[in-house]
């Protein structure tokens, strides 16, 4: 089976572009400080109660310092998200990588993803409320900066069915719904119910074991 790289969408420079002036980098290091103090007032208040005013006296610069580099908090919330979607592609890939099995490479992305998330679950319960209570044109944004990951969790499923794991006849699309559907439900058990990494890690066993069940090859 061959790896699977799961690469969410980011801002990275072109191969071959020029080095950064002072003021760029001046500009990139004000950028970064309102994308960390966001982060943090998200995941705390989450993202109604944070405003603008808050995130900028947090960066410990003025709200005009933040709208020069963001248009809005919605653009903000997005671009945090984006930069965590990131990580969590990382961990995942990197869990992938250490089965041998479609059982054993999901179960290890997943719980790679728990081990790289689970400081961050305020935030993630932000993201979660939010996406119940967002504009139309807001949710998609959203599904677009998750897609690369879930076309990357197919593509696992489809080599498992072409490899014969899987019954040729299995559902890669409907799978990777069902396996993703049951990764983000159990944050809620972490926030809680306290669970730990062992018990999610237990527990989404159970599930893949479930979801898998009558689709496995002969």
């Amino acid at each position: 089976m061959r790896d699977i790289v799961l690469n969410p969408p980011v801002d990275a420079p072109e191969a071959g572009a020029r080095p950064l002036n002072r003021r760029q980098v001046a500009k990139q290091r004000t950028r970064g400080k309102v994308i960390e103090a966001a982060r943090n007032l998200f995941a705390q208040r989450g993202y109604d109660a944070a405003t603008i005013r808050d995130i900028a006296r947090e960066a410990g610069m003025s709200t005009g310092a933040v709208f020069a580099n963001f248009q809005d908090k919605s653009e903000l919330f997005d671009t945090v998200l984006a930069e965590d979607l990131a990580r969590l592609a990382e961990a995942l890939t990197r869990g992938i990588q250490t089965g041998t099995d479609l059982r054993s490479r999901l179960l290890g992305g997943f719980v790679a993803g728990y081990e790289a998330t689970l400081e961050q679950l305020p935030l993630v319960q932000a993201v979660v409320a939010r996406a119940w209570h967002q504009p139309l044109q807001d949710a998609r944004k959203g599904r677009d900066l998750i897609a690369p990951v879930i076309e990357g969790l197919e593509s696992l499923v489809t080599d498992a069915i072409k490899a014969g794991e899987l019954k040729s006849g299995a559902d890669a699309v409907l799978i990777t719904e069902l396996v993703w559907v049951a990764y983000l439900s159990n944050y809620r058990r972490a926030a809680y119910d306290s669970w730990t990494v062992d018990t999610l890690k237990a527990h989404l066993a159970s599930q893949i074991d479930v979801i898998l069940a009558g689709q496995l090859g002969r």
